[in-house]
């Protein structure tokens, strides 16, 4: 297994430990247990880093693969799932804590699927759908949006609704794109 595929699999288990960091206080209240001072205070902190993390090797994996050459089937399969389950997660939690609204969580995991679902439509064509850059502005715009309201810094509410407002924009704006250059694809092929 080589080094992109190792950070995609380190990225997907970083998301449990992400996840129960973010739901720490919450956790030790149903276990009945008083959660270590350091830890009450500052586990969104730790939430935080392990999503930043998470989102670096991403990067990371991507840029590996594309400059040694190292893009696997494993990889063009595995990479974009990651991505999905690290932020779905992330906006899943942050509906259960009250920072986001589930009507947009909505729109943007369902943005997901109907990708999902168009590329193995395509893909059962013989066609490669690759990322655009618009779905790569919208995977940047969602990770600081998710960034930003793990941190939950009052000061920052005014950037955050405009952040969150970008990524849903953008969360649109891609899945158009990709419908429209990629309308071809939904035809019935003989």
């Amino acid at each position: 297994m080589n080094l992109p595929n190792k950070l995609t699999i380190l990225r997907m288990m970083m998301i449990p430990f992400f996840v129960v960091f973010l739901f720490f206080s919450e956790i030790a209240a149903g276990l009945g247990v008083k959660p270590p001072t350091g830890l009450a205070l500052y586990h969104d902190y730790i939430a935080l880093g392990i999503f930043i993390i998470a989102s670096l090797t991403d990067l990371l994996d991507g840029m590996i693969a594309r400059k040694y050459n190292l893009v696997t089937n494993f990889g063009k399969f595995m990479d974009p799932l990651a991505d999905k389950l690290l932020v779905c997660s992330a906006l899943i939690c942050l509906i259960e804590l009250g920072r986001i609204g589930s009507w947009m969580v909505i729109i943007i995991i369902a943005r997901e699927f109907i990708i999902s679902g168009f590329r193995l439509v395509a893909a059962d064509n013989g066609v490669v759908i690759a990322a655009s850059y618009w779905g790569k502005f919208k995977t940047t715009f969602q990770m600081a949006m998710v960034c930003l309201m793990i941190a939950n810094i009052e000061a920052l509410t005014v950037v955050t609704t405009v952040v969150s407002w970008i990524a849903l924009l953008l969360t649109v704006v891609s899945l158009v794109d990709y419908l429209v250059k990629n309308r071809g694809v939904m035809k019935d092929h003989k």
